[in-house]
């Protein structure tokens, strides 16, 4: 079986977002959706509109959104909303808060094996493709935050990102944290959900990981943590799987010695445990060859 091949360049520009999407050799089709993280009030380590405009540009894409399910700026539409306007998201791009007003969409999964649907903003069938635009970095909850912590937690809507984190036992935020289940059925809904989003845009979706601002907590966060180790490089690929474990790779093959700090989080969370399930479902392997591209 062919490996999948994850494209890779240490230079972290904004002219290497446009060169390393080139070099997958894919165009996405139709009405582009940009699932990226636009930082929640506080946090200072989150990728900044000026740094991904010419990639969004070049593939003539809309920046999507989903509110959260937690306390904070973004788990309402109009304070989301705020915050995005005050980030300069809608300075440079059309913004879609996809779960800005209901019903949700909700894409089923058959072969989950926690969750066998997903809750997704409605304004997801706006759009025939999707480039997922990921901050690589840790995560509190999820050990670590990539392109399948992107598609899953991401693409949710407010009441399927509370259905992700409960394991399928709620929507309900208000009662969410409360309702946690052990930590490998969260990683096990995290892959079932990204599951659905892959096969809902099918071969209209690639991937792009930027491994700057290496943090052990996520953009979600308002009081991260500063980066604990130096930035690595951009990567791209058609897979899922493969760019997140590549990611993970020259985290663990890094000599800076701050990275322990940031495989502590990810092993104390069991971080590995998402990339696992997701290639059990078969859209994608950890299989993959590294081209750099530099």
């Amino acid at each position: 079986m062919e490996k999948s091949k994850v494209y890779f360049t240490k230079e972290i520009t904004p002219e290497s977002l446009v060169k390393i999407y080139k070099a997958l050799g894919f165009k996405l089709k139709g009405k582009v959706a940009v699932k990226l993280h636009s930082g929640e009030e506080g946090n200072q380590n989150y990728v900044k509109p000026e740094f991904v405009k010419q990639i969004i540009d070049y593939v003539g894409g809309t920046v999507v959104e989903c509110n959260t399910a937690y306390e904070g700026a973004r788990n309402e539409t109009e304070k989301h909303k705020e915050l995005i306007e005050k980030h300069g998201w809608s300075k440079y791009f059309d913004v879609d808060i996809m779960d800005a007003e209901g019903p949700d969409k909700v894409l089923n999964i058959p072969n989950g094996k926690v969750i066998k649907k997903n809750f997704v903003g409605k304004n997801i069938d706006n759009y025939d493709s999707m480039l997922v635009l990921s901050h690589f970095k840790g995560h509190p909850m999820g050990g670590y935050g990539g392109a399948l912590k992107q598609l899953s937690i991401g693409v949710a809507s407010s009441a399927g990102k509370s259905y992700i984190h409960s394991a399928g036992l709620l929507t309900d935020q208000t009662k969410l944290w409360d309702n946690l289940p052990e930590q490998d059925k969260l990683l096990e809904s995290m892959a079932d959900a990204a599951a659905s989003v892959v096969q809902y845009f099918k071969d209209n979706i690639c991937y792009i990981n930027i491994m700057c601002n290496l943090s052990v907590d996520c953009d979600c966060c308002a009081d991260a943590e500063d980066p604990c180790m130096s930035d690595i490089g951009v990567l791209a690929s058609i897979d899922p799987i493969a760019i997140d474990q590549a990611s993970i790779d020259l985290v663990y093959n890094s000599n800076d010695k701050g990275r322990d700090h940031l495989i502590e989080r990810i092993e104390s969370r069991n971080g590995i445990h998402t990339i696992e399930r997701a290639e059990e479902l078969g859209f994608g392997s950890r299989a993959y060859s590294l081209i750099n591209i530099d």
